[in-house]
């Protein structure tokens, strides 16, 4: 019965995600056209009332959802007996719980980003509904490999950073779209400030990228336990090696003169690129040995 519930809960936080997200994109809609500010100040979009109203609702809503969510997940490790991270459903489901948690955390630091909420919460939608969906999973036992204590250590690592990574990400991809002059004025002039998602995009990676890197570490050792190697070049390994080179490599750009903004949002891009990739095509189509953590 805690199965069922986990799965109800699971829909209602997806229906509540969406209905924040609808509140937050009416409440970017109702702004009006930019007009310029007097003395010659930078032009604003006007707020027309009950903008904030709804903005405000829509995150309100959003911290619903995750409590929700958060419940499926718990219901899920109680129903099952064990981590709730034996297939692919549960873990899209924590990696978008991680994502919304991060956004959640990441609009109180800085409200100016508010913004970019539906863009954010769309592809965590998306997420859950192909979760939910094609790849759903019963709950029930995992399969004999993936009884292990580095489980809870290795898959959560790995899910929460993708989490963070995944916010970061859409991050970049709103700034490339701010400063893509082909970009329709009426979209972009909605959307936060290109230094307000660059700063976004940033902070969240300072954070993910450790995460990441413990998250590689520890699959190191688990595969030294498990098969008597660190390291093999197994697909979802090669793919999992170079997300870090180039997400590494988005840091050093980010802090490189000339490449701070653009073209390090485009390499952030590629990373989040990379991680979209391994998280469908290597755990769902490539044969490895990480071939069981697909759907079943």
């Amino acid at each position: 019965m805690l199965a069922q519930y986990s799965d109800w809960l699971f829909i209602a936080a997806v229906v509540v995600y969406v209905l924040a997200m609808v509140l937050h994109a009416y409440a970017q809609a109702s702004l009006r056209t930019r007009v310029a500010v007097p003395a010659g100040g930078p032009e604003e979009p006007v707020e027309p009332a009950g903008t904030d109203r709804f903005a405000g609702m829509g995150g309100s809503v959003a911290v619903l959802g995750a409590l929700l969510h958060v419940a499926s997940i718990a219901s899920r490790g109680l129903a099952t007996g064990r981590w709730p991270l034996g297939n692919m459903y549960e873990f899209i489901s924590m990696i978008t719980f991680a994502a919304v948690v991060t956004w959640l955390v990441m609009l109180r630091r800085t409200p100016a980003a508010r913004a970019a909420a539906p863009w954010v919460l769309l592809p965590i939608v998306v997420l859950m509904t192909i979760g939910g969906t094609a790849i759903y999973t019963p709950a029930g036992p995992v399969m004999p490999a993936l009884k292990s204590y580095w489980l809870p250590v290795h898959v959560t690592a790995i899910a929460l950073s993708s989490g963070l990574l995944l916010v970061s990400g859409m991050a970049s991809v709103l700034f490339l779209l701010r400063s893509w002059d082909r970009v329709p004025a009426a979209l972009t002039e909605r959307l936060p400030s290109a230094d307000v998602l660059d700063r976004v995009a940033y902070r969240i990676m300072i954070v993910a990228f450790p995460l990441y890197t413990f998250a590689v570490v520890a699959g190191a050792v688990w595969a030294e336990s498990a098969w008597g190697r660190f390291w093999g070049w197994d697909p979802k390994e090669t793919v999992a090696f170079v997300a870090w080179v180039i997400y590494a490599a988005y840091l050093h750009a980010r802090a490189t003169a000339g490449w701070r903004t653009g073209r390090a949002a485009w390499v952030n891009v590629a990373g989040f690129a990379t991680m979209i990739f391994n998280l469908f095509f290597i755990n769902l189509v490539v044969a490895g040995l990480h071939s069981y953590a697909g759907v079943g």
